[in-house]
């Protein structure tokens, strides 16, 4: 069984009169910044000269400092720009760490995968809120929180998992629960979830279940609303009372084919290949492509944006989304520059800047 940690485990005074350096005011970083402040705790937020995020950050009421001078006084650095720019930014922080400093981060990846050689005299840490930034807030400004995850890499003053879990209880966390984990364990499982299920797994199998209908000669609205958007509806009845909830809700006819097919469409192979999926993800071979990319300009990932973009399930989505005026207007450009700008994507996709 987990180890879960709620508000009576914390003591909240492992961050009395400290300062806390918030890195980034993104997805993550806006809703730390705001739910630590609001627990009582003395908060800069640092960024990037020039970063977009800067106005946003000093008409939330927030003291904003390029990275090095906010963390130069700060006990706790919390590292939440996106992966691709840790070693960017803590190259900026670097110097002030040391004895006495705690290093934190709410995704595991930099410093696993040797992105960030954290000092050795710091404490390293990670609270992984399982909900972008925006829900988080929400959350919060309810009395309520959301889970999170928690691991200690590194534990110099042997204090690391007291002031982990004081900052998840000023960022809500402790309210709901908090998992503790490890560095690997909670990168390794979040980018297998990414890839397998959550965002390639899924886009794969509308995508081909959409096609497969088009091609049999059916119409495209048809197949959409079929393969696309009632995913929705079975997600939300999972996320509410898991599967055997959907299976209840749904009829007979559709849990008959829940067992009876989707064994034949998730079969033997596609198990294995989920297990070298992992391996590559453990062993760092999926981690290396990713930087190389991005470092490269990320011609591949933004070429495949582009051409995805232009689908035939996406034009026939955009156009049946304007029969459900209730839906959130979520359309991004159609055409994207090859080279990446490093600034704040509209909520609640990823984190930002």
């Amino acid at each position: 069984m987990a180890t879960v940690y709620y508000d009576k485990d914390a003591d909240p005074r492992a961050l009395r009169g400290k300062t806390i350096a918030v890195i980034g005011y993104g997805s993550q970083g806006h809703a730390h910044a705001q739910n630590l402040r609001d627990s009582g705790h003395d908060v800069v937020v640092g960024l990037q000269g020039g970063s977009k995020s800067w106005a946003k950050a000093e008409e939330d009421g927030f003291s904003v400092r390029e990275t090095a001078d906010a963390a130069r006084n700060a006990d706790v650095v919390a590292l939440l720009v996106p992966d691709q720019h840790h070693r960017e930014a803590y190259a900026k922080i670097a110097p002030f760490m040391g004895k006495g400093r705690t290093l934190l981060v709410a995704h595991a990846f930099s410093v696993h995968f040797g992105e960030v050689k954290p000092d050795a005299q710091t404490d390293v840490v990670m609270i992984a809120p399982k909900a972008p930034g925006h829900r988080m807030r929400e959350v919060f400004k309810e009395g309520k929180g959301v889970p999170a995850l928690l691991a200690v890499y590194q534990d110099v003053s042997g204090k690391a998992e007291q002031t982990a879990l004081a900052y998840a209880h000023a960022v809500g966390a402790t309210r709901a629960g908090v998992i503790k984990t490890t560095f690997a364990e909670e990168v390794e499982t979040d980018w297998f979830g990414e890839q397998v299920i959550l965002c390639g797994g899924i886009s794969e199998l509308m995508k081909a279940s959409f096609d497969t209908l088009v091609d049999a000669g059916y119409q495209p609205e048809v197949a959409y609303f079929e393969c696309v958007n009632e995913m929705k509806l079975i997600v939300d009845l999972i996320y509410e009372g898991g599967l055997s909830y959907m299976r209840y809700s749904v009829s007979d006819t559709a849990e008959y084919g829940d067992y009876t097919v989707g064994p034949r469409i998730i079969d033997a192979r596609v198990r294995a290949e989920m297990k070298k999926v992992l391996s590559d993800i453990r062993d760092g071979t999926h981690a290396k492509k990713w930087i190389a990319e991005y470092r490269n300009g990320a011609p591949n990932l933004y070429a495949q944006r582009a051409k995805e973009q232009e689908q035939p399930l996406e034009q026939v989505g955009r156009r049946l989304r304007q029969m459900m005026p209730w839906l959130p207007r979520r359309e991004v450009p159609t055409r994207t520059a090859a080279r990446p700008e490093p600034a704040r994507k509209p909520e609640p996709v990823a984190a930002a800047d």
